[in-house]
């Protein structure tokens, strides 16, 4: 993912979340949110009640590489806001694929 792809601002994040159009399963919330910027862009939120900073950056790293290599079409211009549930500890990488994959495929129809 490039990095011109990712939100890092707080404040765009938050303007997101408060938009309130959510998207969820049993491991994730997504949010998600016109631009103007003819790009699509992702924020990817783990809370420290998920694990230390080692397993909470190798989420965002799966995560990221997930959506790097599904062939799922986004939309231009669109923001999205991934939080990750507690839930995600049960899961192996081919498990948290297959939900992500699901969740998005679902939103994108």
């Amino acid at each position: 993912m490039k990095k011109s792809n990712i939100i890092k601002k707080n404040y765009d994040i938050n303007n997101i979340i408060k938009k309130r159009n959510i998207n969820k399963n049993k491991y994730f919330y997504i949010y998600e949110n016109r631009n103007n910027l003819n790009k699509t862009r992702f924020a990817i939120c783990v809370s420290k009640k998920i694990g230390n900073a080692v397993r909470r950056n190798k989420l965002k790293r799966q995560i990221k590489d997930i959506i790097d290599k599904s062939n799922l079409i986004f939309e231009t211009s669109n923001d999205y806001v991934i939080i990750l549930k507690n839930e995600i500890n049960d899961l192996n990488y081919n498990q948290i694929k297959i939900n992500l994959i699901d969740l998005f495929s679902k939103i994108l129809d």
